[in-house]
């Protein structure tokens, strides 16, 4: 007689190891429930969707929506967390390491996020390209 497989670890055969088939090949794995979400995109996708622009991008670790900064016209890394009740963001720009909690209105706890980490290096800052105002600067909010 052969022993049970660990109990942390289902017998390849057993219906919930293999996503209901007795036989069948396991599952594709989930996401790391350890991790937030990847982000939803390189950019802000309601700028992307709106064809406007943004400065700095930030990424919301309850869902992985990636919105624009309080600096920028359309300020919808805000809005999202307005709308949606998900009030912590982490900064999608290359380097930074930062949190923020936009109910609370000071920083966050860090939390291990998925990859990518930050926004392409070699995108534009600000983005995207082609759609940009010369006059940029003078659109940010301060």
């Amino acid at each position: 007689m052969n022993p049970k497989p660990d109990a942390t670890e289902p017998d390849a055969t057993e219906p919930e190891a293999t996503g209901g088939t007795p036989g069948a090949a396991a599952a594709p794995e989930a996401p790391d429930p350890a991790l937030a979400p990847p982000p939803s995109g390189t950019g802000c996708a309601e700028c992307l969707d709106l064809g406007g622009w943004w400065w700095h991008l930030r990424r919301c670790v309850e869902c992985g929506h990636v919105g624009c900064c309080d600096a920028s016209p359309g300020q919808h890394a805000r809005r999202h967390a307005e709308e949606t009740g998900h009030p912590v963001a982490a900064s999608f720009e290359p380097g930074e390491e930062w949190f923020w909690d936009y109910a609370a209105e000071r920083g966050a706890r860090h939390v291990p996020l998925a990859p990518p980490r930050w926004r392409p290096e070699d995108q534009s800052c600000p983005g995207p390209n082609g759609n940009v105002p010369e006059n940029w600067e003078e659109l940010l909010h301060q």
